[in-house]
């Protein structure tokens, strides 16, 4: 299908958010759900993102299934739009089945689920307990003075360690995979992936999926590289984008949800002394971190194929539509007081794993990890504490992704 042309803006006015949505998002969602529910927005900042934002629960997981609302190109039709560079190295890390349409997507989906299975997950549990485990150890032996940045010492190298093992991939022999902005570019970042990265990473992956065919193992990457539909299985490129995107969402989200989960523990006291009275309340823990500190904020983009109305606004064909996981969470027709963080509530409607088709294939990976990971480090610390509760916390600059940059802590 050729792509849409980019849609012009001049015909309806455009909201454009500051540098302080990434400090107070909830604010704006709330105003954006109770005047109107869609409405075109352009975010400036770090990582400038535009288009129709769909704010209702019911709204987005409507818009979530919605075969009107196309993925197929659409980082290439925003690109363009935006000016930016289209193709080049990084565009051989694109076609997974997160930028694809039915039934593209359907094929692609069902041969990774031949590979990525929930015997497979469930087998990584010893594995991630392991690496919980040395990860603490190592927080251990720090003095009670010191001040530790949860994210650097912990939320992010757990979700590293676990896709490697996923992966089968030795860090030492293939580099570090890692791509968490503000860790890339070393300068507090926006969360996403810049074509150097991504290029570097382009040529990691190709010599570990190289690796793969010589020496197969018990991994995901060999079982992609061995999975076939009759006489159908993915083709070198389609290998090497779906390992990026196992990589990128790997451990994008699970970081923000492990962090974000610990942060909101320690800022709610209440809630986390019954966790920790009653450590079952753990995974609905994870249900409501995931529901009211959603890790991806925004689903990922969308453009109209034809004239689509969402909530009573109708929306032209070749727009994009930025679908608001973070607004859904918290709406009220749906979560009762929802900016109220409860251990206790069902928060199982929550989006943040989508819906529909492309509803989050690695969704039981990242909530296995976070319980094993709450669990852990709340046995370990009885005495964890914010290391200056006073201070200001930094949130990444980017609408996509709600996470923090850091998260400093003392354990006892």
């Amino acid at each position: 299908m050729p792509l849409p042309e980019p849609p012009d803006e001049s015909e309806t006015a455009t909201e454009t958010v500051g540098d302080s949505f990434a400090r107070h998002p909830h604010d704006v969602y709330r105003r954006w759900r109770e005047e109107s529910g869609v409405r075109k927005v352009r975010f400036s900042g770090a990582a400038p993102l535009a288009g129709w934002v769909v704010t209702g629960h019911a709204a987005c997981r409507a818009a979530l299934a919605d075969p009107r609302l196309s993925k197929d190109g659409a980082t290439e039709v925003y690109a363009r739009h935006e000016g930016l560079p289209v193709g080049g190295p990084g565009s051989g890390l694109t076609s997974h089945m997160l930028n694809s349409d039915p039934p593209r997507h359907t094929r692609l989906r069902r041969l990774v689920q031949q590979a990525f299975t929930q015997r497979r997950v469930a087998q990584l549990r010893p594995r991630i307990e392991a690496h919980v485990a040395t990860l603490l150890d190592a927080l251990d032996g720090t003095d009670e003075a010191d001040e530790i940045d949860l994210i650097a010492r912990f939320a992010l190298p757990l979700p590293l360690a676990v896709i490697f093992d996923l992966l089968g991939a030795d860090p030492d022999a293939h580099g570090t995979l890692q791509v968490r902005g503000h860790t890339v570019s070393g300068d507090g970042g926006d969360g996403e992936v810049s074509v150097p990265t991504a290029e570097a990473m382009l040529q990691r992956l190709r010599a570990l999926i190289a690796d793969k065919r010589a020496c197969p193992g018990d991994d995901l990457l060999s079982a992609l590289l061995a999975a076939r539909d009759g006489g159908d299985r993915l083709t070198e490129q389609e290998v090497t984008s779906m390992a990026f995107l196992l990589v990128i969402a790997g451990h994008q989200t699970t970081v923000n949800l492990v962090a974000n989960g610990l942060h909101a523990l320690l800022t709610h006291p209440a809630q986390l002394a019954a966790v920790r009275a009653t450590p079952s309340l753990i995974p609905a823990l994870t249900e409501e971190v995931l529901r009211h500190e959603s890790p991806f904020a925004l689903a990922s983009l969308r453009y109209t194929t034809e004239p689509v109305t969402i909530d009573g606004t109708t929306i032209p064909a070749g727009e994009f539509v930025q679908i608001a996981l973070a607004a859904a969470n918290r709406d009220p027709e749906v979560f009762a007081d929802p900016d109220r963080f409860d251990v206790t509530r069902d928060a199982s409607r929550h989006l943040a794993f989508g819906h529909g088709v492309h509803h989050c294939l690695g969704a039981p990976l990242a909530r296995l990890q976070a319980e094993i990971a709450f669990a852990h480090v709340l046995r370990r610390f009885p005495g964890l504490r914010l290391a200056d509760p006073e201070r200001t916390v930094e949130w990444q600059d980017n609408p996509r992704h709600r996470g923090l940059l850091t998260l400093p802590v003392r354990l006892r």
